[in-house]
């Protein structure tokens, strides 16, 4: 008789079946509260804590991560706002420049004093020399030292090689950890617009790089065709 009452019984359910039913059913214990004085969950400090408890205790956890998520959320939505205030302003400014060469300059001032960018290059690539006050190389020059960060005509932002940092800060390269770039690429005219920090973790990967593409996009537009000075228009006959 015992056998064969051996051979009826159900073999129990293991753990990831019973915490799978669970899961299917999270109102169990709701309807079964008369199960939960016979529970024990095992608490940090070796005590027991009822389900309730554990429940309140990771709702409170996961909240604490959603604040910590939020609140870099909002830091990079305040970055990303000074940064949209700083780029407007050097935009028109570079709208009311007279020349080129004033463009170049307003462009060099305003990264360095404006943005407060410890290492900031503008590279134009011609065979001649075409504006006084810019670093000038050969298109040669700039495929053989960066060519294949200019192949994608992206902003690309992480860490340079050593000979890479050389070409685009000069001495200056040394000291930088991390960089940002972005190529100048309108009507014939190329270049690139660099951006570095001793901070390796400043420019990461694929980030940060909306701003100073758009800078630079704004930049080639405006070297082609400077705007002129207002007492250079045709004045109208009274």
């Amino acid at each position: 008789m015992s056998d064969n009452r051996a051979k009826t019984e159900q073999p129990l359910p293991t753990a990831e079946q019973v915490a799978s039913y669970l899961r299917r059913h999270p109102a169990f214990f709701a309807e079964h509260d008369d199960l939960l004085p016979e529970l024990i969950i095992p608490h940090e400090r070796g005590h027991s804590i009822s389900l309730v408890e554990r429940q309140v205790k990771l709702l409170r956890e996961r909240n604490i991560e959603m604040r910590n998520r939020l609140n870099q959320l909002m830091d990079v939505a305040r970055d990303n706002d000074r940064l949209f205030e700083k780029s407007r302003r050097l935009i028109l400014d570079l709208l009311e420049a007279d020349s080129q060469e004033q463009i170049i300059a307003q462009v060099e001032d305003s990264l360095r004093n404006d943005f407060q960018v410890p290492f900031a290059s503008l590279i134009l690539f011609s065979e001649t020399e075409r504006f006084s006050n810019a670093h000038c190389v050969t298109h040669q020059a700039a495929r053989e030292a960066i060519g294949h960060l200019l192949d994608s005509g992206k902003t690309l932002s992480g860490i340079l090689r050593p000979e890479e940092l050389a070409f685009l800060f000069g001495d200056g390269g040394k000291d930088v950890a991390s960089c940002a770039l972005s190529p100048i690429q309108h009507q014939g005219l190329h270049g690139v617009l660099a951006l570095g920090s001793r901070d390796p973790g400043h420019y990461k990967q694929a980030s940060g790089t909306l701003f100073l593409g758009f800078i630079a996009d704004a930049l080639g537009r405006l070297l082609l065709h400077p705007p002129q000075l207002r007492d250079e228009a045709p004045a109208n006959d009274a």
